[in-house]
């Protein structure tokens, strides 16, 4: 059997391989949008939505890997009400890290195991992240030197690196804020003994 994570994210891979694990990286293809619309649409709530996408992931790369356990995971951030994406480019970025400034928004992050088309395991952890007060110029500078990596976040920064300088509290685990509630992952591949107890 294979651990296989359904995601080209390098950081997800980054912190599984840290973590000490041997996994195969096999991106699903998902249309994730679609998948999401009925969702929106009843007003699921967004732990529901980050985990259905987690699952649609897993169950996608699953279905073709026989036998293997399929690591699917999804991140949702959920700011005054409404679910935010990816910034489509620096200008969306720069608005809309004006429109946090000063306000606390959530990432929502799923992970599922899927064997054999079907999930076998689900969780979802939380974490709150409060922004400082931001000037314009200050979101200026920091867009300007933190570059077009801020567009491959759903809140335009990596914690890991100069967006860190964005946050007055962070209340909530470290690696959910990261994308992969790995803690939870960990335990459960324990009791499913792929990993040493």
């Amino acid at each position: 059997m294979t651990l296989v994570l359904a995601s080209g994210s390098k950081i997800r891979a980054e912190l599984l391989k840290n973590a000490g694990l041997s996994i195969d990286v096999d991106p699903a293809d998902v249309d994730e949008r679609a998948v999401e619309a009925p969702l929106l649409e009843a007003d699921f709530p967004p732990d529901d939505i980050a985990s259905v996408l987690a699952e649609a992931k897993a169950n996608d790369v699953s279905a073709r890997r026989n036998g293997d356990l399929v690591i699917g995971a999804d991140q949702i951030l959920a700011f005054e009400g409404e679910r935010r994406t990816k910034p489509d480019d620096m200008e969306a970025a720069r608005r809309q890290l004006l429109a946090f400034s000063g306000k606390t928004h959530e990432l929502l992050s799923a992970v599922v195991i899927s064997k054999d088309g079907e999930a076998i395991w689900r969780h979802v952890s939380t974490a709150r992240l409060t922004m400082r007060e931001l000037s314009p110029a200050f979101i200026g500078h920091y867009l300007a030197n933190a570059g077009d990596v801020v567009l491959s976040s759903v809140g335009a920064y990596q914690l890991e690196g100069p967006g860190v300088q964005l946050f007055e509290k962070i209340e909530g685990d470290y690696f959910t804020i990261l994308g992969l509630p790995l803690l939870p992952l960990l335990a459960q591949l324990r009791v499913l003994g792929e990993i040493e107890t």
